[in-house]
């Protein structure tokens, strides 16, 4: 197989940054007819933008179809192809959960439905830089949906850029993401090569040489890729109190923030401004993700178990660990949903604010899942097996976080869940010729 990388073929979501500001939608069908669900693939292909158009111009809005497993079974595709794919889509999401650490309060049993239930089969996903273009795209979308009774919408999210340009926590997001070899976008990170496009994108050499395991046959997989969807709730107003009540005063109270994420709020990183923060640094593309932690090796600067450092340690894990950081590099495709809560408010106003996660790449088990058990909810990799996470760990009150220091490290305690999971999907992006594929199926060929 050829390395060069065919846009054409590609779904543009999978490979284009989101627009800023941005406003989206995700909605979830359920398959009742199959040979409804392969004519409405059909009736959506023309709305859908390949890499390539994207890369060349940006597009008013652009719209994203994947599948769950039970939505590529209600097709009708093939049981020998159902079970080429990966084992972790597969399963679904519902069904990982405990391995995930979505226990307790962020357990499937509290999830919103119908997340990680089995009539779950299309996800689409739109983007659009402003209302009305977004408005225009859903609009075509549901006209389609509608010609086909077999179809029912049963779930759909809004989302949108805050006013601040940030996250409900009050972070800047979206900094740390890897270029893809054979796209031509340049990297946030300029110590960092382009990514080996077989990490993201099925049918091309990844990081190690091989070609990762491609569902059958070879026109579904080619050009697909995996993608996570979770629905994140927020709990900004506790992480608020939890910093008003361990820090000493209002910088303080952001220092410590900052120690938790890795970044300040403007997005300037602890590794290089460890002390204040330095907004004409978070604001400046170039320089806020040009930085390593092999000079930082006890977290002086940026605690090793900060968000940002957990989720990409960089070079940190290069000296005394085996792990070789590119394999498990992510394209994380975050957005904003609900409102911001007003600065400066302590008490939890009942509204549903966080983020939509989403992940697109070629490996669902050695990307996502290994960042989110190993690294992001597991400490044994730094040093500190009974820390996870501070902001997106599966805390349960009697979480703890180290803050190295001289000459006395700080150890937080108690640090109760900012961050609830609602629920999740493992979905699969076709390219365009195997979406033409899904849509072409008769009883025949199955």
């Amino acid at each position: 197989m050829t390395d060069v990388l065919d846009l054409d073929d590609i779904q543009a979501g999978a490979l284009h940054e989101r627009p800023s500001p941005y406003v989206g939608m995700y909605i979830l069908l359920r398959v009742n007819d199959p040979h409804d669900g392969r004519r409405l693939v059909r009736r959506l292909i023309p709305l859908l933008s390949p890499a390539r158009s994207v890369l060349d111009r940006t597009p008013s809005a652009w719209l994203t179809i994947a599948f769950t497993y039970q939505g590529l079974k209600a097709l009708g595709v093939p049981q020998e192809s159902l079970d080429s794919f990966a084992p972790e889509f597969k399963q679904g999401m519902a069904a990982r959960a405990a391995e995930l650490g979505d226990v307790g309060e962020s357990g499937p049993d509290h999830w919103e439905e119908p997340l990680g239930r089995t009539d779950v089969h299309i996800a689409l996903a739109t983007l659009a830089p402003d209302q009305a273009s977004l408005d225009e795209l859903v609009e075509r979308a549901r006209r389609a949906q509608d010609e086909f009774p077999g179809i029912d919408v049963i779930w759909q999210q809004d989302c949108h850029q805050l006013a601040s340009g940030r996250t409900s926590f009050g972070f800047r997001d979206g900094i740390g993401q890897p270029a893809v070899e054979g796209v031509g976008t340049p990297p946030t990170n300029p110590g960092e090569p382009p990514i080996k496009a077989g990490e993201f994108v099925l049918g091309y050499p990844d990081e190690t040489g091989a070609l990762p395991p491609m569902p059958t046959p070879d026109v579904l997989g080619r050009n697909g890729t995996y993608v996570v969807f979770r629905k994140l709730h927020t709990r900004v107003a506790a992480y608020r109190r939890y910093l008003r009540e361990h820090a000493a005063n209002r910088r303080e109270e952001a220092l410590l923030g900052a120690k938790m994420v890795g970044r300040w709020q403007s997005g300037a990183p602890l590794a290089l401004a460890p002390d204040d923060d330095d907004p004409e640094l978070g604001a400046d593309p170039k320089r806020r993700n040009d930085f390593a932690y092999r000079d930082d090796p006890r977290g002086f600067k940026c605690p090793a178990g900060a968000h940002a450092r957990r989720a990409n340690p960089r070079d940190s894990l290069e000296d005394e660990h085996t792990v070789d950081v590119r394999l498990h590099r992510m394209i994380r495709r975050g957005t904003s949903y609900g409102t911001a809560l007003p600065d400066g408010v302590l008490d939890d106003d009942g509204a549903d604010r966080g983020i939509i996660f989403v992940f697109a790449g070629a490996h669902p088990g050695r990307q996502f899942e290994f960042v989110k058990t190993q690294w992001l909810n597991d400490g044994i990799f730094i040093g500190a097996p009974q820390e996870s996470d501070p902001l997106v760990g599966p805390q349960d009150g009697s979480g703890i976080f180290t803050v190295p220091r001289h000459p006395i490290r700080r150890r937080l305690q108690d640090i109760p869940p900012f961050v609830v999971t609602r629920g999740g999907e493992y979905c699969f992006a076709p390219g365009l010729r195997g979406l033409r594929w899904l849509a072409d199926l008769t009883e025949e060929s199955r």
